[in-house]
């Protein structure tokens, strides 16, 4: 484990604060976000990530700050797909765009204190039993297979385990109320369709940690490393989805990227568990290495989408246009 001097981890705590700070303060009024709010903001919290990266490199050293940037890449690749996501739950309970990022910022909130739960008992775990490394590859096998034959199961966002305890906890009303979580209504109060959402999102959240933190765990088994890398991937997604939110169906060669991705990974969590259980001939995949892979399969799925977008839909001719 590194020795992670304690005003690093300060640092960062003050920067995700600051950050989430100014981000609620410039969207303290509801409205649309369009293509250049979101780059601007997706380049900032891109620009956050690499300098504090810059930061771990020069205090921790060239391989954990390696690690960091492969970390952070691989889980800013692997939540691409909770985009896709956000939009199914948006469209379900029909979310009203100026009210979409209030939502996201508090289900990003919610994402940092889950991811910090499970990375850390993550973390707990591989120190302890090197065997679950096998049970992590098996999972990334299977992720892997169901991204490559288009298995992944429909989600229904009504029908989400969050959803269905929010309202037997709270009556939830079929309106929205602006921005709002909560009104009363006849002395009572009761939940907004927003707050419903906001489950919703923290349900999908739990489904997608299931694939993104064994696979961070293969690139490093440091608490530090994993979590800051995650936080700040999962700081700018709320941007990235606002920036991308309508040329998402461009990127249809990026489900198939992200399988050999994950398939990278998992072989990259056999050999590293062999090394270590079964002998230390079986050669391990540098972190370098699995930085260069990740980079350029991402860089050829997105060109490739791009280059060969969705065609018309079966059936439809050019007089349907």
């Amino acid at each position: 484990m590194l020795e992670v001097p304690l005003w690093l981890w300060m640092a960062f705590a003050a920067t995700v604060v600051v950050s989430l700070a100014v981000d609620l303060l410039a969207h303290r009024t509801a409205h649309v976000i369009g293509f250049k709010e979101a780059a601007a903001w997706s380049g900032l919290w891109v620009g956050l990530a690499l300098l504090f990266g810059g930061v771990v490199f020069l205090v921790l050293g060239t391989t954990a700050g390696t690690e960091y940037t492969t970390a952070w890449l691989l889980e800013k690749s692997l939540s691409v797909d909770n985009l896709f996501v956000f939009a199914v739950i948006f469209a379900y309970f029909k979310v009203p765009r100026a009210y979409q990022h209030r939502v996201l910022f508090f289900g990003v909130i919610g994402a940092l204190v889950l991811r910090g739960i499970f990375l850390s008992l993550g973390v707990a775990v591989v120190s302890r039993f090197t065997a679950v490394l096998f049970v992590f590859a098996a999972v990334l096998f299977y992720s892997t297979y169901k991204l490559l034959k288009d298995e992944e199961a429909d989600f229904d966002p009504g029908r989400s385990f969050a959803v269905r305890l929010l309202r037997r906890v709270v009556p939830v009303r079929d309106e929205y109320a602006g921005a709002r979580f909560f009104v009363k209504e006849a002395g009572k109060r009761v939940a907004t369709p927003l707050l419903a959402v906001v489950a919703a999102i923290e349900a999908a959240d739990l489904v997608f940690a299931v694939d993104s933190v064994p696979a961070v765990l293969a690139v490093s088994d440091d608490a530090f490393v994993v979590y800051t890398s995650n936080a700040f991937a999962i700081l700018g997604l709320r941007a990235l989805y606002f920036m991308l939110a309508g040329l998402l169906d461009r990127f249809r060669h990026l489900s198939k990227g992200l399988a050999i991705i994950l398939a990278f990974i998992g072989v990259k969590l056999v050999l590293q568990a062999s090394h270590k259980m079964i002998s230390p001939s079986v050669p391990e995949i540098p972190t370098p290495v699995s930085l260069g892979v990740i980079v350029v399969v991402l860089a050829a799925s997105v060109l490739l989408s791009l280059r060969r977008p969705p065609g018309p839909p079966a059936g439809s001719s050019d007089r349907d246009a």
